[in-house]
């Protein structure tokens, strides 16, 4: 039995009297990879944003049910959420670094974190090398992140999430803006990532949830249809929809 570390309870979210989550249970196995698919407007990416609280910041958004990182209640009002998002790092579909440079958007939160000045450089040095990118930019550190190219960018998005050391990695289509050979770099990271994070993707390329996927959840019309491994997803989905999905038929 897989340690769970993630846990949605009877999860039902709105925006204002539209409902876009409907009653959502699902486990996310520990240091396994999950995929989210599902046609655009399914859900998943707001699935993905409700576990670090992303939908604070929409003042029309309710959320009914219960949301655990084990035993942590993600909504409880005494939690911060600065602390539940060092816990649950997230990266986002387009690169986002900060307009500094490259040595600066890793050191940046761990000086809000406090971390000891003199733990800096070899925390950023070791998530660069975990990111596949201490090798190009080890002797441009102070060049601005913006100079990067778009997969180096993403690199670095995930370089400023994992030197925070979170459990928890989401990432909302990553590779959706990068060429193929970027996204090859990025899936490869994402399998070599696992062994020290639980990581969830929403992704809308069926080949990419099923080189990286342990598990997948097929999503429609704010519904959760079917979760089980990725091999099972693909080659025995028990739910019709689920087979049309992944046969192409719509999507």
């Amino acid at each position: 039995m897989d340690a769970i570390k993630l846990r949605v309870e009877n999860l039902n979210l709105f925006f204002g009297n539209k409902q876009i989550l409907k009653n959502i249970n699902i486990d996310f196995p520990k240091n396994q990879v999950t995929s989210l698919i599902g046609p655009s407007g399914c859900g998943k990416s707001t699935l993905l944003r409700s576990f670090n609280r992303m939908h604070d910041l929409s003042p029309d958004a309710k959320i009914e049910g219960k949301l655990y990182l084990e035993e942590l209640d993600l909504y409880d009002k005494k939690n911060s959420v600065t602390n539940i998002r060092k816990r649950i790092g997230m990266v986002f579909q387009k690169p986002n670094p900060l307009p500094k440079s490259i040595y600066e958007n890793l050191s940046y939160a761990l000086k809000i974190h406090n971390y000891p000045k003199n733990e800096i450089p070899e925390l950023i040095e070791n998530a660069l090398k975990e990111s596949f990118l201490w090798e190009e930019v080890k002797d441009e550190l102070k060049k601005p992140a913006v100079k990067l190219s778009g997969g180096q960018q993403q690199r670095l998005c995930i370089a400023r999430t994992v030197v925070l050391r979170p459990e928890v990695i989401l990432m909302d289509e990553p590779c959706s803006a990068l060429d193929p050979i970027s996204t090859k770099k990025i899936e490869e990271l994402i399998l070599k990532l696992k062994k020290d994070f639980t990581i969830i993707i929403v992704t809308h390329n069926m080949q990419q949830a099923q080189r990286i996927s342990d598990n997948v959840a097929f999503m429609y019309l704010g519904e959760l249809i079917e979760f089980d491994t990725c091999d099972t997803i693909f080659n025995h989905p028990k739910n019709e929809l689920t087979q049309r999905y992944i046969g192409g038929h719509f999507g």
